[in-house]
């Protein structure tokens, strides 16, 4: 039996999934820890995690895996990792590791990358970054350089977090123009490293690791980490990649036109497309899409709406009443006609918006009839308001040039919602198919791809089909473009 070991290293936990390679069936799965890893703070706007702990849950979960199916680990023929985007990992000559990883979701270095898009000029770095420079991995390194100089010193290599995981499995410190890209260190147009990005930073190019392709043999399992985790010496590691980019390719999201959504805390849409075109305002990034290639370009667009599936959390926490559950929640919102007869919620209370050119703007209610409107009301604008912003957030990737064609969706979060999957398919136009997978089986399967076990990406998605199809509600049509251009008319007088 051949098995593939797929790794999501998040911000959260890390989950390992072991699956089958001739079925694409879950063979074992496992989550570390329990509880949410800690985040540290020490200053506001920061936000920072230790290295070390992400590969100490890489190896509990696996052995909690190992003690759940007691596998043969000569079965398990490759290693694909998936990990929390934008993080800063620096390590010495040595290997080891300088500080805590500065992460996805730290704010410090936002100043930073305004003063480079203006110092290198908006117009090139959209042109050449597809991005403005921001608040990502490059803007965190100028940040320690100019902060920690003693420390910087000393940084032999600089990663990502799942480079680092690699790193220690394998001995050897590599990346990926995917990579490279979610750091804003991609140039699009010579299809290489950004090396003005560094030269503006006053950064060495020898700082950047050596780049090998998403599919590939990217190392063997030394002794020592194949004794740390239970599995064979030369373990062959096959693929790596962001969480978001990983997310779509778990879905089968690979050719211009596919999208995939996820609705969990905050709010993803990862659309392909082979064009090389960009937001003017950088309201959506743009990445080097997993499958990419000079011959056949792929490059992933992404939206972000922070307010999503935290909204419906807070109203079950604080308004929908004591002992009410999620499908509870769902009936009673169901209850409501489209647009909640006049009540509207901007799903904005988690920070700074990126689609709203990062304004913090908060989440508001609008329309409120004491005389009206009840707790179903509520609880089904929370959802349309989620679905709208969404859409909103879509209307901008559509102006860029990205297709929708086919919409795949985990089968998790906030799809779980009859109410939400519907409005969702009615207002963008195009059916949604829910599929029950994850990043790390994700992984498993780029891990296969890379190492040559499948033929081509077709083959590695055996086993994968939709659970569930919603198709847009014709008869709903008008009700909901109705409530949308309500929605959006509130948003307006807002910004």
């Amino acid at each position: 039996m051949a098995l593939l070991l797929g790794y999501d290293v998040g911000s959260s936990s890390v989950k390992a999934t072991l699956m089958e390679a001739g079925t694409g069936k879950v063979f074992g799965a496992a989550t570390s820890p329990n509880q949410e890893l800690e985040i540290i703070a020490k200053k506001p706007g920061w936000a920072e995690q230790n290295p070390e702990t992400w590969w100490e849950h890489v190896k509990l979960a696996t052995a909690k895996i190992r003690e759940r199916t007691q596998f043969d680990p000569w079965d398990v023929k490759a290693i694909g990792i998936s990990y929390q985007m934008h993080g800063l990992v620096a390590v010495d000559r040595y290997k080891r590791v300088l500080r805590p990883s500065i992460i996805w979701c730290d704010s410090r270095a936002v100043q930073i990358g305004q003063q480079a898009a203006k110092a290198i000029g908006p117009k090139k770095c959209l042109k050449k970054l597809l991005n403005l420079p921001g608040n990502f991995t490059a803007s965190k390194l100028k940040w320690v350089k100019d902060n920690e100089p003693k420390l910087y010193s000393r940084i032999d290599k600089i990663m990502l977090p799942g480079d680092y995981i690699a790193m220690k499995m394998t001995g050897e410190i590599k990346t990926t123009p995917s990579g490279l890209s979610e750091g804003i260190l991609w140039d699009y147009e010579k299809d290489a490293l950004a090396e003005f990005v560094l030269a503006n930073y006053g950064i060495s190019p020898d700082l950047i690791p050596e780049m090998v392709p998403t599919f590939s043999v990217q190392g063997e399992l030394t002794a020592e980490a194949a004794d740390e985790l239970g599995l064979k010496t030369a373990t062959k590691i096959g693929y790596r990649a962001g969480d978001q980019p990983n997310n779509a390719l778990s879905l089968s999201v690979l050719q211009p036109g596919e999208i995939a959504v996820t609705a969990g805390t905050s709010g993803v849409v990862y659309g392909v497309t082979d064009k090389k075109n960009y937001d003017s305002k950088s309201r959506v990034n743009v990445f080097v899409h997993v499958n990419h290639s000079e011959k056949k370009p792929r490059y992933g667009v992404l939206l972000c709406v922070n307010g999503t599936g935290i909204l419906n959390s807070w109203l079950k926490q604080n308004f929908a009443g004591e002992g009410m559950n999620y499908p509870q929640m769902n009936d009673l919102a169901a209850q409501a006609p489209v647009g909640s007869e006049g009540l509207t919620i901007l799903p904005y209370g988690n920070g700074a918006e990126r689609t709203l050119e990062n304004r913090d703007l908060r989440a508001s209610v609008h329309g409120w009839n004491f005389n009206i409107h009840k707790k179903s009301h509520f609880l089904r604008a929370a959802q349309e308001g989620i679905v709208f912003a969404l859409q909103n957030g879509l209307t901008i990737m559509t102006e860029m040039g990205t297709r929708l064609k086919t919409v795949k969706a985990g089968n998790a979060n906030m799809f779980l919602s009859p109410l939400f999957a519907e409005a969702f398919a009615t207002v963008t136009g195009a059916t949604v198919e829910l599929y029950n997978t994850d990043g790390s089986q994700g992984a498993a399967r780029g891990a296969g791809i890379g190492t040559g076990l499948y033929r081509g990406t077709n083959d590695a998605f055996i086993g994968l089909e939709p659970v569930r199809t919603v198709a847009p509600n014709k008869q709903l049509k008008k009700a909901y473009q109705a409530a949308y251009e309500s929605w959006t008319e509130t948003l307006g007088r807002q910004l």
